[in-house]
């Protein structure tokens, strides 16, 4: 089971040839080259969801009952159609008041989201939960309390839980063990395989290739899962990259 968070790069005007506009294609094209059976993305405005709907006819856009607007960046899942059955779902926001549109507390920038979507894995008749998010890049109070209500989500799961998006902090972090506790189950797919810390498994770079910051995007899954193969993506075409992230992407089996 293919799985790839991938933030997308949200439409800047002050981008200049790295915008939107000139990369849509290459975001396009590495999720074609890759063929994920579930993507979760992030930053993505309203019209550039839409783009990846029209341009990804292979996969269904999960956006229940979303307030479309084009101030918010909306992470957002993709599965593929015909190998996934979409049973429940539904999103809400990091905050103390979840169904207020575009709410935020504590220190947080921005506001941030949830998406998630209880899913039957047809291949093998079984169901999962899986989620995608984003949390803020600036409060560091704000990033804590998200993931708590991300880690009580997934606790109150009686199904299979996978979460993964733009995390905005170390693996090494408070979020990160607050993630990856014995409570919530999760574990770090790339951990999992003793995958290295250090700058080559670094997410984030500014379109050039080149590792910044820390490995910020994660996929976590529970018990239920076993890791085959864990990859940073790191793709280009002809020295122009889809977005100043790397895609990650894990490939799982049921245990």
């Amino acid at each position: 089971m293919l799985v790839m968070t991938f933030n997308i790069r949200f439409e800047n005007e002050q981008d200049g040839q790295n915008g939107w506009l000139y990369r849509r294609d290459l975001v396009v094209q590495l999720i074609d080259r890759y063929e994920p059976l579930v993507l979760g993305t992030q930053e993505g405005k309203w019209s550039q969801l839409l783009y990846l709907r029209d341009h990804l006819p292979r996969y269904h856009m999960h956006a229940p009952d979303r307030i479309e607007d084009e101030t918010s960046q909306y992470p957002t899942l993709f599965f593929f159609r015909g190998q996934c059955e979409l049973l429940d779902g539904g999103e809400c926001w990091l905050s103390k008041t979840p169904q207020v549109h575009r709410s935020k507390d504590w220190d947080s920038a921005f506001p941030r989201m949830m998406s998630y979507a209880r899913l039957g894995a047809q291949e093998k008749g079984r169901t999962f939960w899986i989620a995608v998010t984003h949390l803020d890049h600036i409060g560091k109070e704000a990033r804590l309390q998200q993931a708590k209500i991300l880690a009580g989500w997934a606790e109150s799961r009686n199904e299979p839980v996978m979460l993964m998006g733009d995390f905005n902090d170390d693996p090494g972090s408070r979020v990160h063990q607050v993630l990856t506790a014995p409570e919530t189950g999760l574990f770090d797919t790339w951990q999992f395989l003793n995958g290295a810390e250090g700058p080559e498994s670094f997410t984030h770079h500014a379109f050039n290739g080149s590792p910044q910051k820390s490995r910020m995007d994660w996929i976590l899954a529970g018990p239920q899962f076993h890791v085959t193969e864990a990859r940073i993506i790191k793709d280009h075409f002809e020295g122009r990259y889809p977005s100043d992230h790397f895609p990650y992407m894990a490939d799982l089996e049921w245990v």
